[in-house]
């Protein structure tokens, strides 16, 4: 008996694959004989199906001669044919144009008289959840022909598989027009983005707020005076840190390892070529800074990951990875944690809140976040940690920038040009970050914050929408095939007496080539 999947109208009948056309295996020749391929003989591979969005497709990468297509079991399909990918993956759909073959990833169906191949097509794409949960294998799944052939289908009459047809893609095209339309709005946002931050680091975002505020504004020289009279006191704090230190390590009959000298932090190299052809353009209350002049940065160095980091499901210190650090600022994870007390000497990796974050290496590299404020956190390997050592310049500022049209193309200029990009502490502590005055970093965050807030709102309306699309297109294929979709008409042949003429022309000559129509 087959099976019967849900309630379906009187006039459709239950049935399986393997019924409504002839399933066909593909094959693939030796790829170590030059002289079977790059012939005449059209042949796809599910690769070839990767990102394909239209029903009907005529040719794949590769093509087979004559001679490649005689020492292989693969075998030519009539134009018209619907090909089911079966593996790697399982469930791509597409009806071939021409006549072809296939390599033995897909299971392909040349329909029988009466069945529309453009049905069938809809049908198995709508499947293909069921597919993936019959398909077997532990490397990857894998659909067998027999596994194919018993899937179960609802026929209804040939007449009403057409209507079908013509309902669904008529309503598909019309959702498709609505999710361009998302689509397109969608990314006017991210030049949007782009745009306001462009604006921002060029002064322009707030050049009222300038001329308002003039009286508010010292000079670049004040806040450089300051900056660097700031980091001249945290070094004498550490020489008289140290200088208590070391009398106490002498009055103790100088036991274990002498107290280190503090060092003065390192000025930063000058701004690269590329940098210095970038650094004009912003108003004249504003001034360059580097990185390494304002901020403390570092990373949990490789020795010291594989030395004392040990992740712990108990750990009271969850740990911050390249994967924290997204497009579009910090990204809650499931994090990995460590114990405290078994990372105390790695000072410097602890984080308090308010540090920024940037991937130094991989496809995220030049990523940027703020770490949250909720709790300590712990620096893991592959980002850098960047503590600003003033409250002169904000964490937010510096991160709206690094993430501008500006900033990033700074961050850009260091990127070492190789296969798997990378920064070194050293180039992110090079790179220039255009300064104004505290006042005017905490409107143009405020404003940025307020407008960035609003398109991510916005956005997230648009995805909710494509997610409503998507559900959309699932419930029209659901009254689709339980025959709701269109309304049955009495006067068509039920699907009951097309089956029993397909089962009778198969029977009248069952070694002879079957009679069937892709386009019956």
């Amino acid at each position: 008996m087959t099976e019967r999947l849900w309630e379906i109208p009187s006039s459709w009948e239950w049935t399986v694959i393997k019924e409504l056309g002839d399933v066909v295996s593909g094959a693939t020749p030796s790829t170590k004989v030059r002289d079977y391929w790059d012939g005449d003989v059209i042949w796809f591979a599910p690769s070839d199906l990767t990102g394909y969005k239209q029903k009907f497709i005529a040719r794949g990468a590769k093509t087979l001669t004559e001679e490649g297509l005689a020492n292989s079991s693969a075998r030519i399909m009539p134009a018209g044919s619907v090909m089911f990918s079966s593996r790697a993956p399982v469930g791509y759909v597409a009806i071939n144009s021409v006549p072809a073959a296939t390599n033995q990833g897909f299971k392909s169906v040349v329909p029988y008289t009466g069945i529309f191949n453009e049905y069938l097509y809809h049908y198995l794409k709508a499947s293909k959840q069921m597919a993936e949960q019959r398909a077997t294998g532990t490397t990857f799944k894998e659909l067998s022909g027999a596994a194919f052939g018993v899937l179960p289908a609802p026929l209804p009459p040939t007449n009403e598989q057409r209507r079908i047809v013509e309902k669904i893609e008529a309503m598909f095209d019309e959702i498709d027009k609505g999710v361009e339309s998302l689509q397109t709005a969608r990314a006017t946002l991210g030049l949007y983005r782009q745009s306001l931050l462009k604006s921002a680091f060029e002064g322009r975002l707030t050049a009222d707020w300038r001329a308002q505020n003039a009286d508010k504004l010292e000079t670049p020289e004040t806040l450089l005076a300051r900056i660097q009279s700031e980091r001249d006191a945290r070094y004498k704090d550490a020489l008289d840190a140290w200088q208590d230190a070391l009398s106490q390590w002498r009055a103790d009959g100088e036991e274990g390892k002498r107290p280190a000298k503090p060092r003065r932090d390192a000025e930063p190299d000058a701004p690269m070529s590329e940098q210095r052809a970038l650094m004009d353009g912003i108003p004249p209350e504003w001034q360059w800074l580097q990185i390494g002049t304002f901020g403390f940065v570092t990373k949990l160095a490789g020795f010291e990951y594989t030395k004392h980091v040990i992740y712990r499901d108990d750990g009271d210190l969850p740990v911050i990875k390249a994967e924290n650090a997204g497009k579009s600022g910090f990204k809650v994870t499931d994090y990995s944690k460590v114990r405290s007390e078994e990372v105390a000497m790695l000072t410097r990796s602890f984080l308090n809140g308010g540090e920024l974050l940037m991937v130094f290496v991989g496809a995220g590299t030049g990523q940027v976040a703020t770490v949250p404020t909720d709790q300590r956190y712990f620096l893991g390997p592959n980002i850098g940690m960047i503590r600003l050592e003033t409250p002169d310049i904000l964490p937010k500022f510096v991160e709206h920038y690094l993430r501008s049209p500006i900033g990033t193309s700074m961050k850009l200029a260091s990127v070492k040009a190789v296969a798997q990009p990378s920064l070194s502490m050293g180039t992110i502590r090079q790179i220039p970050v255009a300064i104004p005055s505290p006042t005017e970093q905490a409107e143009i965050v405020r404003r940025l914050d307020a407008r960035l807030e609003a398109a991510d709102a916005l956005e997230a309306e648009i995805d909710a929408a494509l997610t409503r699309a998507d559900a959309l297109r699932q419930s029209i294929l659901k009254k689709a095939f339980s025959g709701q979709l269109v309304p049955q008409d009495p006067k068509d042949e039920p699907a009951s007496a097309l089956l029993d003429r397909i089962k009778a022309e198969r029977a009248k000559a069952p070694n002879a080539k079957k009679r069937r129509s892709a386009h019956a």
